[in-house]
């Protein structure tokens, strides 16, 4: 008997939409970046592309546990000498809620262009709507 190995044309990428409305922050990104590497699925194949178009809805409403809205903090570098900026997770939440969580699947990913291809389908959105009905997503429960 041979080991099956998915090929690039042959996968099935389904749409699906999880509210994260409530959802602790790393348990639901650990759940997303399992679905977009495909992971869930028995074809699955560390070299190809196997997951699924993941939608989040209300991710303004995401929490974390314990102190870790002051105390959780994220980096970025300008390119210029000395210019490293740092903000909390309460602020960057507040500007930006969809950063937060798309940063957390990130982290979980592979790195190198697999790992991008599979980032680029990870749809993010801080309210309830989104724009990809035409798709016929499954709502899942997480």
């Amino acid at each position: 008997m041979t080991t099956y190995t998915a090929k690039a044309g042959q996968v099935e990428n389904k749409w699906v939409v999880v509210d994260a409305q409530g959802k602790v922050l790393g348990r639901l990104a650990s759940q997303i970046a399992m679905r977009l590497r495909g992971k869930h699925k028995p074809e699955y194949t560390p070299h190809v592309d196997t997951g699924d178009y993941i939608v989040v809805v209300n991710a303004a409403k995401l929490r974390v546990t314990g102190r870790k809205a002051e105390r959780k903090v994220y980096y970025r570098h300008t390119g210029f000498p000395g210019g490293l900026k740092e903000t909390n997770f309460a602020k960057l939440h507040g500007a930006h809620p969809e950063r937060v969580l798309q940063k957390a699947v990130k982290g979980m990913l592979p790195k190198g262009p697999l790992g991008y291809a599979m980032l680029r389908k990870l749809k993010i959105y801080s309210g309830a709507t989104h724009p990809h009905s035409a798709q016929q997503p499954k709502n899942l429960e997480i």
